[in-house]
């Protein structure tokens, strides 16, 4: 489809999946989980607590790794937010790294242009990268604050919901982090903080010099998460959620797009792989471990086949299914691929125990947790 056609497509106000019931209460205790999963009215959005927090999060939510101020056009991406927000999305996910500050950029044009209330959708970013020189990028108190200032001019705004240490810095000390991200939830620059790519060690130790200090916790970790990165989001962040609270924001839930089926025949000259920067990607699809998975994901297309769904469709609520995710962010470069990932939540009643036993044998990876392990 050309890019006229997808801009005509995306003006046209799509049917909104919030509109016709009220958002379903997602807890991320296992025990919990049925009423998610059997409540199937094609047309209906969930919603939940971000972790043990009071934030509530859409279960889908809109990333902009890549995406804005890069691969797609700011016209794109305001259709994109456009149709994300009148389809029940309110969760907004971007970096100070990303696009070099472009994407934060645009989403502060977007969203100050579309007029939506504050109070309506959660924003977040996240600090680490954040420019050359050595005290611009890190976790110290320095440029978690200078960097946090930064971000919010560049959105416009007064304020994120959730502010992300974007990995952890060895070279500060947890106590200064801490102490930082306490400092700017304080001063109004943000309303709580999480952790991204951090371990389960690094995320404790957080939690516990905020309680010895009187400080503020981390309420979410953001993590990889897809058929193929599964031990962290399903054996260690669901102990860290029972013990502490701390919720699950999961990203890549298509790898990349490798789940998608698009790189079975190579790489497309269109595709993310084939962008500056990401030959990485690249080594990944053509190396032997990216074969075999790409031969697990022929079956699983077939699968999907047989559900009635599409492949992306299968892997997003495959992700959702999981203990503790509070939400799954969506990485889409045009209309179309939104809308097929948003129909992700019309399968959810098919992730049942036999599904995902079927699934689990064909991936042949499932991590076993420590009690299954003594066992």
């Amino acid at each position: 489809m050309g890019e006229s056609a997808q801009r005509s497509r995306a003006s046209a106000k799509p049917t909104s999946l919030s509109a016709v019931h009220a958002p379903v209460v997602r807890n991320a205790a296992l025990s919990a989980r049925p009423s998610k999963l059997s409540c199937l009215d094609n047309q209906m959005w969930h919603a939940g607590n971000l972790g043990k927090s009071g934030l509530r999060v859409s279960c889908l939510g809109l990333g902009t790794w890549v995406t804005f101020g890069s691969q797609i056009s700011d016209e794109m991406a305001e259709n994109l937010m456009t149709m994300a927000y009148e389809n029940g999305v309110n969760l907004f996910d971007t970096a100070e790294v990303y696009a070099s500050g472009r994407a934060e950029i645009t989403l502060g044009i977007i969203i100050k242009k579309k007029g939506w209330r504050r109070s309506s959708f959660v924003i977040t970013t996240k600090i680490y990268w954040g420019g050359q020189a050595e005290t611009e990028r890190g976790l110290s108190r320095k440029h978690i604050i200078e960097g946090l200032r930064g971000s919010l001019s560049r959105l416009q705004l007064e304020y994120v919901d959730i502010v992300f240490a974007n990995r952890n810095d060895v070279n500060s000390p947890m106590e200064e982090i801490v102490r930082a991200m306490t400092f700017v939830i304080n001063q109004g620059m943000a309303m709580y903080w999480g952790t991204s790519r951090w371990s389960a060690m690094e995320i404790m130790e957080a939690y516990s010099v905020a309680r010895q200090f009187n400080l503020i916790p981390p309420v979410c970790e953001q993590a990889e998460y897809h058929y193929f990165q599964r031990d962290k989001v399903e054996v260690q962040l669901p102990e860290l959620y029972h013990k502490i609270g701390v919720g699950a924001m999961t990203w890549s839930p298509l790898a990349c797009g490798l789940i998608t089926g698009k790189y079975s025949d190579g790489v497309p000259e269109c595709s993310r792989a084939a962008m500056k920067g990401y030959q990485w990607l690249k080594e990944r699809v053509n190396s032997e471990e990216g074969r075999r998975q790409l031969a697990k994901i022929k079956e699983l297309h077939l699968l999907a086949d047989r559900l009635g769904c599409t492949a992306a469709q299968l892997a997003i609520a495959w992700c959702l299914r999981s203990e503790g995710v509070s939400s799954v962010l969506l990485g889409v470069s045009n209309t179309d691929q939104l809308l097929e990932n948003l129909g992700a939540l019309r399968i959810l009643s098919q992730m049942t125990p036999q599904t995902i036993t079927e699934i689990d044998g064909l991936l042949g990876n499932k991590p076993h947790s420590k009690k299954e392990l003594r066992a």
